[in-house]
């Protein structure tokens, strides 16, 4: 179930669509790090990442990852570009498909 805040006319019931697109993107960037440090042989520990975005009108005009974890900065940022490569949300992101409205 999506809602919207009470304020907004929803019954805040549920997260938000957006909520759901910027839990999609974190998920889908530890996902591929995790990949990316198994791949190197690295152990990942407690890793974090966060999506925030930032509005403008109806829609997002930028995304930010924040990632978080114990292993050194230069071992964690390394995994950044091969993570990038896998994940399938931030890559289409950085090459926005069409949309296409279409009845059943």
């Amino acid at each position: 179930m999506v809602d919207e805040p009470v304020d907004k006319g929803g019954t805040g019931t549920g997260p938000m669509p957006t909520d759901l697109l910027l839990a999609s993107l974190s998920s889908c960037f530890a996902l591929a790090l995790a990949w990316a440090a198994g791949k190197q042989g690295v152990v990942l520990p407690d890793l974090e990442v966060t999506a925030t975005g930032t509005y403008q009108g109806t829609r997002f005009s930028a995304l930010v990852l924040t990632v978080e974890s114990s292993l050194p900065d230069e071992q964690l940022t390394a995994l950044f570009e091969p993570a990038e490569r896998a994940c399938y949300v931030s890559n289409t992101f950085a090459h926005v498909p069409s949309v296409t409205v279409e009845l059943a």
